[in-house]
């Protein structure tokens, strides 16, 4: 299967199957499970969610006319996401029954004596069986509870691991991957540093993302990214292994996290590197310590000191916001077994084989070969197979 353009192969839900896709064919629920019981057990799960949604549809809807809803804007906001989401969710339920019902009579009529007749509706079967599998998996994620987190901005934070300046190579390379993600879905970055290293690549970068639903969309990228290739250093042709590590933090608020200055040793030193003319002449970079643990967040890149601590202040809050997270996902993760997201930033979550032509996610194990389109990019694939993951996971209780 190596080298073949656009192939996808994904693991089953709980377990080691490999399936095959086809090129272009997204995961599908039924993709994920084992045993026709097992899409059975799921698909009426999925459908009393679908029934609790749409009723709390209206809810939202006499809510967001109260006059007291009106009176406190942050609740009329809140109310105001929720109706947007939930009137999706009414939307691809009305389609589902639609579809459902058509199926049905379809079904019947392929069981017909009449040859003509059964042939066109066997036709039809397949086209309706497929367009359920693209709604029931475009409205799996919408009726689970969302992490009031998803819809913050995300903070990305990439690392050269090990493999020297092959690694410095590769965390450029993911920079670029998920520039191109950002521009795709019409979001934004914003750069808040960047350290360069040797050969064009890049020692560490941060940057935020925003967009709709950015960390909801980016936090399955946490982890240690591996690559397999022949380095352009090279001479030999041999194939090396290295590693990125990618960091994804929920944008925190003030109001999430309380810093006290006595918590703080704040050290003030001169820029360094390439940043016009308030670099190397004045103490505009500054280095903030938090000393209950150990953190320490460096920041040079803006053209003044104060605006510098800004930024230093705003990735502190959200390292010090996705350390509390990670605790209470080690705890939630100790009570259960999760397939998708551990917390455990020292895993290896994905495998950029060059050689192959191929990409592996680990953790559903989802298979893309067509890497020059996945650096370009092309995330879908993994995202999607996560988040149904992760959305049977939790019907699944």
């Amino acid at each position: 299967m190596s080298g073949v353009h656009g192939v996808v192969s994904v693991r089953g839900c709980g377990g080691s199957d490999t399936f095959q896709l086809y090129p272009r064919k997204r995961t599908s629920v039924r993709d994920l499970c084992h045993t026709n019981q097992q899409f059975e057990d799921f698909l009426s799960r999925l459908q009393e969610r679908i029934d609790e949604a749409v009723a709390r549809a209206t809810e939202v809807e006499l809510e967001l006319s109260s006059g007291e809803a009106v009176r406190d804007p942050s609740r009329f906001a809140t109310l105001g996401r929720e109706h947007r989401r939930l009137s999706q969710v009414a939307d691809i339920a009305r389609k589902l029954m639609k579809s459902r019902a058509e199926l049905t009579g379809a079904q019947e009529l392929a069981d017909s004596d009449e040859p003509e007749f059964a042939a066109e509706a066997k036709v039809e079967v397949e086209r309706l069986t497929e367009e359920l599998a693209a709604l029931e998996r475009e409205i799996t994620p919408l009726i689970i509870p969302r992490d009031p987190l998803d819809d913050r901005p995300a903070i990305v934070e990439i690392r050269a691991g090990t493999g020297g300046d092959e690694a410095a190579l590769f965390a450029g390379d993911l920079f670029r991957m998920y520039t191109r993600f950002v521009e795709r879905r019409g979001w934004r970055i914003e750069l808040l540093s960047m350290s360069d290293g040797a050969l064009g690549g890049v020692k560490e970068v941060i940057f935020k993302v925003l967009g709709d639903g950015a960390f909801g969309v980016m936090r399955w990228e946490s982890g240690v990214h591996r690559v397999q290739r022949v380095p352009a250093t090279e001479a030999q042709g041999r194939i090396h292994t290295s590693a990125a590590t990618v960091a994804v933090l929920p944008e925190a608020e003030e109001v999430d996290v309380r810093i006290e200055d006595k918590d703080l040793r704040i050290d003030v030193f001169r820029s360094s590197g390439p940043g016009g003319q308030s670099v190397n002449t004045t103490d505009s970079a500054v280095r903030i310590t938090h000393l209950p643990t150990g953190l320490v967040v460096s920041q040079q890149d803006q053209k003044s000191q104060l605006q510098n601590k800004q930024k230093a202040m705003e990735v502190l809050r959200s390292r010090l916001l996705d350390l509390r997270l990670a605790e209470q996902e080690a705890e939630r993760s100790r009570l259960r077994k999760s397939q998708v997201s551990t917390g455990d930033r020292s895993a290896k979550i994905r495998t950029y084989n060059f050689p192959q032509g191929r990409v592996t996610d680990h953790r559903v194990g989802v298979t893309v070969y067509d890497i020059s389109r996945t650096m370009d990019g092309d995330i879908a694939a993994f995202i999607d197979a996560l988040a149904l993951a992760d959305a049977e996971e939790r019907l699944n209780g």
